[in-house]
């Protein structure tokens, strides 16, 4: 796209932020959408970008607006749009919202504004889907599950495993017994690399490199992990009760403030702990979930998964290193792989909006929705304080509201 055609479709609006007051309340049902659903993605960056791909291959999905209060982020997503004739580019959000003709929104920004945009949008009588974590902090969490009690629109939660086939299959083998009792589960996300982006401006270092911030975001524990935080909520049915943790600034001394490395315990009701490992200095396995049962461990990849079964174990004891009756040797089955659906990171996204699709149609709640994202959320932010007062952290009823 030109970049005199950019302009003259951003409606000549004023350089705008991701802060304001909430519009008035709005809640009543939409008009009929006969299967054509149209869509406004606030927040062009990366993620952003990404999904505006996906959407364009969604049947039914139209995207008319797009929103970015960084300019060259927001030419960048809308040159992206399949049709962005019929489309509009802002950068303001709340002009976004004023749109009539959109029916929901994808938020796709910071996560520090995730709230205050989903609200917004929710009071704007807009379906919502926000990227995960769904909030951040207490405060900000509770505010959003607040509205979502009081909204009869559709609001999910991008974490996109609910939405995998493969991770599907994998929690029903997990149902139905595969590993037995679980008793415990030890997940990473592990990548060798400063995590930055190219900042051309030094102004926008903050706006763009956001996740290094802490007014911006937690870190990896946020980003990352929560997926997998995610998973361990779904196949325990259940949310952390404590969490203990470790996290700190070892490695890239580069003027970040959120952890380049982070270590978090939960345990959960019956007293299963679950730990979750991220690092940005060693790649070792990258990303991985092991669920453990006295039946056998399910080890999870990015597209794979196999099987280790615990079989008979035949233990043989003798002097090791002057240690009388140590094990020196242990018989044990291999791992076995899985026949899945082959699944992958992009797939699981374009599932995860066709089923916010399917909802807003359907009026049905989404597997990934607010009070799911609200666990997460406030588990994120019982690790963040176990890791920054190197306290326990104990489930809150009282604070974390669902």
């Amino acid at each position: 796209m030109k970049r005199k055609d950019f302009i003259l479709n951003t409606g000549g609006l004023i350089l705008g932020s991701f802060s304001s007051t909430n519009l008035l309340a709005n809640i009543h049902s939409s008009s009929n959408l006969n299967n054509q659903i149209n869509f406004g993605v606030i927040g062009t960056g990366s993620r952003g970008q990404g999904l505006i791909k996906l959407l364009n291959e969604i049947n039914g999905c139209n995207l008319i607006g797009v929103c970015d209060n960084i300019p060259f982020r927001l030419e960048e997503g809308f040159s992206l749009i399949k049709n962005s004739k019929k489309a509009k580019a802002y950068s303001d959000y709340r002009k976004l919202l004023d749109n009539k003709n959109i029916d929901a929104i994808i938020v796709s920004t910071p996560l520090n504004t995730h709230d205050q945009i989903s609200i917004d949008a929710l009071d704007a009588d807009k379906h919502v889907y926000c990227e995960k974590t769904m909030a951040k902090g207490t405060a900000a969490t509770q505010r959003l599950v607040k509205k979502g009690k009081l909204t009869n629109k559709i609001f999910q939660t991008g974490h996109q495993f609910h939405s995998s086939k493969m991770y599907s299959q994998l929690v029903d083998l997990i149902n139905d017994g595969k590993v037995g009792n679980i008793i415990s589960i030890e997940a990473q996300w592990n990548r060798n690399g400063n995590w930055r982006r190219v900042v051309k401006n030094p102004s926008q270092e903050r706006e763009i490199n956001w996740r290094m911030y802490r007014d911006y975001s937690y870190g990896l524990l946020a980003e990352l992990s929560a997926h997998q935080i995610d998973f361990a909520n779904w196949i325990l049915d259940d949310r952390p009760k404590k969490a203990i943790g470790f996290g700190g600034i070892n490695y890239w001394k580069d003027g970040r403030e959120t952890y380049d490395n982070t270590k978090v315990v939960y345990e959960y009701s019956n007293g299963l702990k679950a730990t979750f490992t991220s690092l940005t200095a060693n790649a070792k396995d990258g990303y991985k979930i092991m669920v453990m049962g006295d039946k056998g461990t399910l080890t999870i990849y990015q597209d794979s998964a196999w099987f280790y079964p615990e079989g008979q174990y035949t233990p043989k004891y003798g002097d090791v290193d002057g240690v009388s009756g140590a094990t020196t040797n242990w018989s044990q089955s291999k791992g076995l792989p899985l026949d899945l659906i082959e699944s992958d990171s992009n797939r699981a996204t374009l599932q995860a909006l066709i089923d916010f699709r399917n909802s807003i149609l359907n009026n049905k709640i989404p597997l990934s929705n607010i009070t799911t994202g609200a666990n997460v959320a406030y588990a994120v932010e019982m690790g963040i304080q176990a890791m920054d007062t190197n306290n326990v952290i104990e489930w809150n009823d009282t604070e974390f509201i669902l």
